[in-house]
Order: C-alpha cells, then structure tokens, then sequence
C-alpha cells in the first residue's frame, strides 16, 4: 500500500519533498513488514527506532546549528503521519521528544541548548515530557507536583508525581511541567518547566497496560525530593513555564492530529484495497453503493482532516499563535481516525474484526488521540475560548 497522500508539495521545500519520500520508502518497506509481529508481542522496536536515528527523525525540530534537521512544522507533521500510517507508536517515539526539541529551540537558554540539542539530534539523549498527574488530568493547572527552594543553593528540590508519560524508561532527560511558587495568584503564574536528568530519585514504574499503542512504554514517574539545579528551569527565569509549554503543546497537538490522520490514512488504504479485492453478487464490493459512499466520505474527511494540520503548522511556522488551530486539527482529525477505523472495519465485514487483518490494530490505537494531548472535551473549551477572543477584536 503506497501512501496515497494527496499532493502536499506546496507545503514543503525540496530537501523536505525528499525527506518525505525517504520516510514513506522507510514506513513501506522497513516498519510495515514488522508491525504485526512486533505489535503482537507488545516489543519495544529497538531496531526500527535505531534506524529512526540514522535518518534524523529526533532531529527534526532541532536547528542545524545543533547538529539537526531543521524541517518546518509542515515537514514535521507530514513525516510524524507517514511514520503513523506505518505503526502508530513510532510516531510516538518521536512524540514528546520532538515537543521538548521544539521548547527548547523557542525559550531556552544557549546553555541549555549547547548542553541538550546536538545530544537530542542524534537520539542520544532522548527526552520526553512530564505533564499529566493522576488526579489531574487535563487540568495542568490543579497539578500537584512542587519545586521549592533548597535550602542550601539555588536549585530547586523537584516532589510530585507524573503519569501516563511515554518514553518514561527509555528517556534519560524528562520536562517536568510544576509549581516553582505554590501560593501563586492565578496558578499558571508560579510554575516552570524543569529539565530534570534521570538519576535514583527518578522513580520510573512498569508499563502501564493499554488497549493499542503498543510497544512504546507510557509510565509514571515518581519525584522524591529530586535536586534540580536552577540551571535547569527552561529559559533560566521561574515562572514562565505555562506560557512556554502551551506554546510547545500546539506543535504537541499538531503531532496528535498527524498520529491521527495517518491512522485515518492507513484504515482507508486498507478499506480501499479489500474493496477491490473482496466480490459479492459479482462483482467487487466498492460497486455497491453504500461501499462506494463509505470510501469516499472516509477519504474526503481524512483529506479535511490534513489540511486542517497543515494550516495549523503554517502559522506555528509563520511564529503566530496557533492553540485554535491545533486544537482544532486535533479534534477534528482523532474523530475522524475513531471512525474511519471503524469504517474500514465495516468494509472488511467478519474479518475486520480479526488479528488478521491491520484494521482491528487502528481501531485499538485511533482513541489514544482523542484523549491524549488534552482530551477533546478540553479541546473544545480551548477552540471556544479562542474563537469569542478573536470575534472580539
């Protein structure tokens, strides 16, 4: 199955036009020979993810600077769908990562990135983010995890709980997203963004067990009275970490909708390719109306979808505010990846239901992105919240 992915190359430069190439040659022939076994297995893919560093994929929001790619969002969104069409746990492996590249090339200090970007390019280090708490959720600003003085120098001692944290294990670099002033008024005022190294303190737990996104670890991760140096506050200034991590959440969120529309992608290529194949009555099934109108309701919705990403990768590029953007892309795009599998699902009849067929594993992982990345019912707040501000001006 070749990618089928509409023309996007007024989206992108040449070198990005190559790129993409290369990504969908790597998804085609490397990734989609091996996702049912390891998929099945729920094994790390050590082996694809290695290459996924020979290629450059952690760097592709790192500047060339520090050794990486430097590809605009557009590019980035377009590479994360193509790995998703693929296995959508390998665009998760660059998930997080790629946000935090993304945070520290906006905010932070030259010394943070001297120290962290070359490392991240290459896949080195990996990082990853720390947002979610357990009785949070969505609401970053109830969260609970604190940051206080130390008492001896000026860092910090970093106490709390994250959880539902992918690349937990395997990430030896975690922005943690806390409360660096408790008694803040409003909250968001007193937390920051903490780059905190793996150490003993750093207390990752086993997987927690999921429906689909299998393969890559999601965990929580325990901080017991970790020493953070103030080096370590992204931007070097306290206080600024909620304006710096909704920042960097929109391209998080426009990574989400490309999960999505790349699963939404790979459930119509599977639907498109049984309807062709399967006959009834004599003929091929997309013939039959109701097959015919399923196909291409999924493929324009799916069509809507990536231009909805890409209009909101456009204005993270053009250095405009995109959180309405993203959020809607977002929300649209999952909805549309939970429906399409079960619309491919539909199309494959009895076998669409068995492990026999990719289809059942994109309807186990299509959900992930409704919930995750701030769940759509956030979503929806925030779209309404931006649309009343902008109606006003």
């Amino acid at each position: 199955m070749s990618s089928m992915r509409p023309d996007t190359a007024r989206f992108l430069s040449g070198d990005e036009r190559d790129l993409l190439a290369t990504v969908d040659a790597f998804t085609d022939d490397y990734v989609r020979p091996r996702v049912r076994d390891l998929e099945a297995e729920n094994t790390y893919p050590e082996e694809i993810v290695e290459r996924m560093k020979e290629l450059g994929f952690f760097g592709l929001l790192v500047p060339e600077e520090y050794g990486g790619t430097a590809v605009s969002t557009s590019a980035f969104a377009l590479v994360t769908e193509s790995l998703a069409r693929g296995w959508m746990s390998l665009a998760g492996a660059i998930g997080g990562h790629s946000v935090v590249s993304f945070l520290l090339r906006e905010f932070g200090t030259d010394e943070q990135k001297q120290r962290h970007l070359p490392r991240m390019a290459t896949g080195e280090l990996r990082v990853t983010m720390a947002l979610t708490e357990p009785s949070g959720g969505s609401d970053l600003q109830a969260m609970r995890t604190t940051a206080r003085p130390h008492p001896d120098h000026g860092g910090y001692v970093l106490r709390g709980e994250k959880t539902w944290i992918s690349n937990a294990r395997r990430s030896g670099c975690l922005a943690v997203l806390c409360r660096t002033d408790p008694d803040a008024v409003p909250a968001h005022r007193g937390m920051s963004v903490l780059l905190v190294e793996r150490q003993e303190r750093v207390r990752v737990s086993g997987d927690l067990p999921k429906l689909g996104y299998r393969g890559v670890e999601a965990c929580t991760v325990t901080f017991d009275d970790v020493e953070v140096p103030a080096r370590d506050v992204v931007g070097g200034v306290p206080g600024q970490g909620w304006a710096q991590m909704m920042r960097a959440l929109e391209v998080g969120r426009i990574q989400v909708a490309a999960r999505a529309v790349g699963v939404a992608q790979a459930a119509l290529g599977e639907a498109l390719d049984y309807s062709q194949l399967r006959e009834t009555f004599g003929k091929p099934i997309w013939q039959h109306q109701q097959v015919g109108a399923q196909l291409a309701t999924m493929a324009t919705k799916v069509s809507a979808a990536r231009l909805l990403m890409l209009d909101a990768a456009a204005r993270v590029d053009a250095g405009e505010r995109a959180d309405l953007e993203a959020g809607m892309a977002k929300l649209f795009a999952s909805e549309i990846a939970v429906e399409a599998a079960l619309d491919a699902m539909r199309v494959h009849g009895a076998y669409g239901y068995s492990k026999e067929y990719d289809v059942e594993r994109l309807y186990r992982d299509a959900p992930l992105m409704v919930i995750g990345e701030g769940t759509n019912e956030i979503q929806k707040n925030v779209i309404a919240r931006r649309l009343v501000e902008r109606w006003r001006r």
